[in-house]
């Protein structure tokens, strides 16, 4: 990591830091509405561990599902970067979107990434490209409708990383293990690294 991108880096942990000092407050409106401002970022082993997966790929296409306000998409682009790949990151509201994009110029990183806004599953279906990783992150309800959207767009080869399979542990979680585990040509891991990831790798025969 350069010296932009560890400086940016350390703006996301600082706001981190000061979000779990402050009692936890939800938006009103639910999924499409309020002005969320919570990071709800996976940690920095996460996007470590995310950092040298993506790296392992050759010029990789990397999709994630849920920009939020932009941390794991710095972890992703950094590794886009280094190998020459490109991330194409997805998210439902366009200001966490600009917040995303306004900290990647900072890192350098910008040139690497296409943000787009909108509904995820819709936006997949849209894709040219195939793609060789995939980051899972968003409403937690939409993982199974993604995963059969993105699964016929994997390239051989492709990993997926799913958060938060173990923490909250919510049955659509659940439901997410057990779809993508009974795909045809899926293997599959759940590890306990952060609030937990499920790591799949696509190899057809």
């Amino acid at each position: 990591m350069d010296d932009r991108i560890t400086a940016v880096l350390d703006l996301y942990h600082a706001r981190m830091q000061e979000e779990r000092s402050r009692p936890r407050e939800e938006p009103p409106g639910g999924r499409g509405g309020g002005q969320d401002q919570r990071m709800r970022a996976i940690g920095p082993d996460t996007g470590r561990l995310m950092n040298i997966l993506a790296r392992s790929l050759s010029a990789p296409t990397i999709l994630e599902l849920g920009t939020s306000f932009g941390y794991s998409g710095i972890w992703l682009s950094e590794a886009a970067r280094a190998t020459g790949g490109k991330l194409i990151t997805m998210e439902l509201h366009e200001y966490k979107s600009a917040y995303a994009r306004d900290m990647a110029e900072k890192a350098g990183l910008a040139e690497w990434i296409d943000f787009r806004v909108g509904d995820a599953v819709s936006m997949i279906g849209d894709l040219t490209q195939k793609v060789d990783f995939v980051f899972v992150d968003l409403w937690k309800d939409l993982y199974v409708p993604c995963l059969e959207a993105f699964y016929p767009r994997l390239n051989p080869g492709a990993i997926i990383v799913a958060d938060n399979m173990i923490r909250p542990g919510t049955e659509d979680v659940k439901r997410y293990g057990r779809a993508i585990r009974a795909l045809p040509s899926i293997s599959s891991v759940l590890l306990p690294v952060g609030t937990g990831i499920e790591i799949s790798r696509f190899e057809p025969v």
